[in-house]
């Protein structure tokens, strides 16, 4: 009995997501979380994913079929819509990079205020005076500013975080 041939995980997806993605209209809000990392954070800063409308399929339609491709909704600032209009095929082409098929086939884009998510910086390491003169030994023959500076701030959070290594 010759066993079945392999066949590409690709070919089951769309199956298995289909209803839980139409119903959803974003699956999960793995979109609007990894947006930075999807478009980028300079476009992420001016941009907002709002929603996937996807198409109803026909009631004749073959449910093994692929779903057509959804429309993503996307907020943007007034002042950057139409270079993200030029960028469109580009966000395009990276959702469905991120989710491995063809499910968003255009943009449409609603100008109003994005909303922005400071992120918060930690504050500066305190150092003691020892461990302070120990970073600017380690440090003291670098003569290039910007590598010097660098590695000044590597060896802070380094030796504030307790890590010590055995000499």
């Amino acid at each position: 009995m010759a066993r079945p041939l392999a066949r590409p995980l690709a070919e089951f997806l769309d199956a298995c997501l289909s209803p839980s993605l139409a119903a959803q209209g974003f699956a999960t809000s793995d979109v609007i979380m990894a947006w930075g990392d999807i478009v980028g954070e300079r476009l992420a800063a001016f941009t907002q994913p709002l929603k996937i409308e996807w198409k109803r399929k026909a009631p004749h339609a073959d449910p093994e079929s692929r779903p057509e491709p959804s429309t993503l909704v996307i907020r943007v600032e007034s002042a950057f819509a139409l270079e993200l209009q030029h960028l469109a095929p580009t966000i395009i082409d990276r959702v469905n990079t991120y989710y491995g098929w063809r499910c968003i086939g255009k943009l449409v884009l609603k100008q109003g205020p994005v909303r922005r998510v400071e992120k918060k910086r930690p504050s500066a390491p305190t150092l003691t005076p020892e461990d302070q003169e120990k970073v600017n030994t380690a440090i003291g023959p670098i003569e290039e500013e910007g590598l010097k500076a660098a590695l000044d701030r590597l060896g802070q959070a380094i030796v504030s975080s307790g890590s010590r290594t055995k000499a």
